[in-house]
């Protein structure tokens, strides 16, 4: 995790804590990341909300109880954050338009909503960027990448690049990447949760117990993302360390190589980025 250094990022409105919106949440109220006032957070339930009553930091207001939640939250704000489903982008940004001010930045962290159909909602003035994180930023270890919109400037992508970055690294790319960068780091974790997974099953068929093979593959897993980190070398040559010649490891990447995974990883990532053109098509 970075913290935002020493100027201070403005007034944050969030809208939505759900599994996202808490992380994004935690990596604002962490040690050493400087606001502009309390963060503005809107919960759907009464109940959610009171779970910030003792945070001086956070003010929470639940859009069960109070119908002006959100468009209470974002008066004022500097960088206001959309972290609800996809399909409640537009409706909400329809809600709240009325109270964004000019300079203002409005950041969606949903999948296949387009800057130029959230342009069209916001007045004049209002910039508007994409955030795709991913849920490794749930432990500050995240990779977001940012889009700015055609309204964006390079300050405002700044802005929006340090709130991300209290959650973990991030990429600025154009708009026209984004569901590539989705294909790959967004659902990236999917991928290798599901590598751990038939690692584990081929464990168990093995001979393993379910409680034996989990330990290994998790613990194999984990252990060698923690040394890639680490180590700062590149993937292929931590691979090579392993892969002595004409040994074990060898006889099993052969065989993994010849199985087209690099097909499969293009088939694969080409699906996930069609599916993104889908959704945003409606």
């Amino acid at each position: 995790m970075h913290t935002s250094g020493t100027e201070a990022l403005p007034r944050v409105a969030l809208l939505g804590v759900g599994s996202m919106g808490g992380a994004i949440l935690a990596g604002l109220r962490a040690p050493g990341v400087r606001l502009d006032g309390p963060i503005a957070v809107t919960t759907r339930t009464a109940a959610s909300a009171a779970g910030y009553d003792d945070a001086d930091d956070v003010e929470a207001v639940a859009s069960e109880t109070d119908p002006e939640a959100n468009r209470r939250a974002v008066r004022g704000a500097g960088v206001v954050i959309l972290a609800v489903k996809p399909w409640a982008i537009h409706e909400l940004l329809r809600e709240i338009a009325g109270e964004l001010v000019p300079g203002s930045v409005v950041v969606s962290v949903a999948a296949g909503v387009t800057t130029a159909g959230m342009e069209e909602l916001v007045p004049a003035g209002v910039a508007v960027v994409r955030a795709m994180p991913n849920t490794p930023s749930l432990i500050g270890r995240g990779v977001t990448g940012i889009a700015g919109g055609g309204s964006a400037r390079p300050g405002d992508l700044d802005t929006v690049r340090r709130v991300f970055e209290t959650v973990g690294r991030v990429l600025v790319v154009d708009e026209a990447r984004i569901d590539a960068l989705s294909a790959v780091s967004g659902s990236g974790p999917a991928y290798l949760f599901f590598f751990a997974e038939q690692f584990t099953a081929a464990a168990i068929r093995l001979g393993f117990s379910e409680e034996e093979a989990r330990m290994m593959a998790e613990g194999t897993v984990t252990g060698a993302a923690e040394l890639m980190a680490r180590s700062g070398a590149d993937p292929a040559e931590l691979r090579r360390r392993v892969t002595s010649p004409n040994g074990t490891t060898e006889r099993a990447i052969d065989v993994l190589s010849g199985a087209g995974w690099a097909e499969t990883f293009d088939a694969a990532l080409a699906a996930a980025i069609a599916r993104s053109k889908e959704l945003a098509a409606g």
